[in-house]
């Protein structure tokens, strides 16, 4: 498959937030395709509770992410924290996902037409 044809995403992802951008089906440009949040699990009492509830909705978190990236080809995800790893890992163990090209950077958060523009630079 060409360059030209493959489906490309980047992702600006931290523990509560991420912005999806993406490639153009016919040009060469990325666009903000979504911002996908994660309100974070509530205060509870019980920690094996609180620990299964943040788990559940980290993967609420990246089943939402992913939803707006079908057909990954290849994704660059950059952020900040753990988060982009567990992502990473995510797509590894979905297989829809499995065969898609991963690779992460660490940033800080940048407004979407510079991750737009961060990404278009790592794919070209």
């Amino acid at each position: 498959m060409s360059d030209k044809n493959k489906k490309l995403f980047g992702v600006w992802m931290d523990s509560h937030h991420a912005t999806i951008v993406g490639k153009e089906a016919d040009g060469d440009a990325f666009l903000v395709l979504g911002h996908v949040e994660n309100a974070g699990a509530e205060h509870n009492s019980n920690e094996k509770t609180a620990n299964n509830h943040e788990i559940g909705l980290t993967q609420k978190f990246f089943k939402e992410i992913a939803s707006k990236m079908p057909n990954i080809d290849e994704i660059h995800i950059t952020g900040t924290g753990q988060s982009q790893e567990q992502f990473m890992k995510f797509l590894a163990e979905t297989p829809q996902y499995k065969n898609a090209v991963s690779t992460e950077s660490t940033s800080n958060k940048m407004s979407d037409e510079n991750l737009a523009a961060y990404i278009m630079k790592y794919f070209s």
